[in-house]
């Protein structure tokens, strides 16, 4: 029955990618930290799309960017072809109210989603300030269950915080790989943990709110982010650096805090897409048929070790078209660009003094290749091409048949 379903909360960063504590990164993310010992902890998460309205519109409708209509910025004018297929709609058929605070990014206009609540205004600036208050008052009016709340906040999107206290000095600051450690970049990678410092302090107070309200135990939690952090080669990239996301999620029912003393960890290779099909199954509700995600609750459950042998992800837009595919299995990860020329689009990486310390050095005049193949084992950071290197001729065909037949099985545009 609905009344004796789990509460669904969703909450979500901006830009943040895994560079936070529970992932290794030295940051001040004390709740995250302290969250990770009560969750499973997907180190091997990616997201669907590393560019925001595309990332999202993936996990929230368990469809890819190329089939759903999400091609690139929702305030640039791209829209979800059948907004009925987003989650909220197959949990309101089981009786589940729905609420979005703050931060959505799958529609110009939050209201055409079709959420029971908004809990902002649409044109409140959807940070810590503003999202954390209004979810603290919603869980004091002790809301009807089962419910799933939507809580998304701006932070870690440019422009940053100004660095406090709390930040490592710019001078001892860890650099995001592959960063360059340079001033520039050290007072940048700064200001960007003093963003995420207050990204932690919302979550936080969210998940304490929670608590408050006697609904922790009674909710399916599920803390994560749309993509990599805003320097180059990160954001709107298909590497690692630019898919790479933190992914935490605890529910009742199921062995997702800590296991025979240690931290729940999953190393299985994840995509935010399997996370629709997870909440069906931990609800009790039938899957839709469009759904392209597998669910998560044989590795919660310690069933098995990995649920998935491939996953692909896309870029179409984000202020500029450039069209690119991967496919990525626990050992490769293959990348192919779709433009006539392929280069780099400055356009589609955000202001900032690294971007600027780039391209004085002459970054947009770096070569880019069509296709890329890299073997995540001895090269975890992506960086040797061996697209066309004596040894890898097999692998390579692999892994271009698996992209192709991704291709071709959704009806990607791209093929023409």
């Amino acid at each position: 029955m609905a009344e004796s379903r789990p509460n669904v909360v969703y909450i979500h960063t901006h830009d943040t990618g895994r560079f936070v504590a529970p992932y290794g990164y030295n940051a001040h993310t004390p709740n995250l930290s302290a969250f990770a010992g009560e969750s499973a902890v997907f180190r091997n998460a990616h997201s669907a799309a590393p560019t925001c309205s595309p990332s999202r519109a993936a996990l929230l409708t368990g469809e890819y960017p190329h089939t759903s209509g999400m091609l690139g910025l929702a305030h640039f004018g791209h829209s979800l072809t059948d907004p009925r297929k987003h989650l909220l709609y197959t949990l309101r058929e089981a009786g589940y109210a729905s609420v979005l605070a703050g931060m959505q990014h799958v529609a110009h206009d939050p209201r055409s989603i079709g959420y029971d609540q908004l809990l902002l205004d649409p044109a409140t600036v959807p940070t810590v300030d503003t999202v954390c208050p209004a979810f603290e008052e919603f869980m004091n009016q002790s809301p009807s269950e089962p419910f799933f709340a939507s809580v998304g906040l701006t932070e870690t999107h440019r422009a940053f915080e100004e660095p406090g206290d709390r930040e490592c000095a710019p001078a001892f600051c860890q650099i995001p790989s592959p960063i360059p450690d340079t001033p520039e970049t050290r007072e940048d990678a700064a200001a960007f943990a003093a963003s995420l410092r207050r990204a932690d302090e919302g979550i936080g107070r969210v998940l304490e709110a929670l608590r408050r309200a006697g609904l922790y135990e009674r909710s399916i939690i599920i803390v994560t982010t749309d993509h990599g952090p805003p320097f180059p080669e990160m954001k709107c990239n298909l590497t690692v650096h630019g898919t790479g996301v933190m992914l935490f999620l605890r529910a009742p029912g199921v062995a997702t805090g800590r296991r025979d003393g240690a931290t729940h960890v999953e190393d299985a290779l994840v995509s935010q897409m399997d996370l629709y099909p997870t909440v069906c199954d931990l609800v009790g509700l039938e899957k839709p048929p469009w759904l392209e995600g597998e669910s998560l609750v044989p590795l919660l459950r310690g069933e098995t070790s990995h649920v998935r042998d491939e996953l692909f992800a896309e870029v179409n837009e984000h202020v500029a078209y450039e069209p690119m595919r991967a496919a990525r299995t626990g050992r490769y990860l293959y990348i192919r660009r779709f433009a006539a020329e392929p280069s780099i689009n400055e356009r589609n990486c955000d202001d900032g003094p690294t971007k600027s310390l780039f391209v004085r050095n002459g970054w947009l005049d770096r070569p880019v290749p069509t296709e890329e193949l890299y073997d995540t084992l001895f090269d975890p950071q992506e960086r040797r091409n061996l697209a066309g290197v004596e040894g890898y001729a097999g692998v390579l065909q692999e892994m271009r048949g698996r992209l192709r037949r991704w291709m071709e099985r959704t009806e990607d545009p791209l093929l023409g």
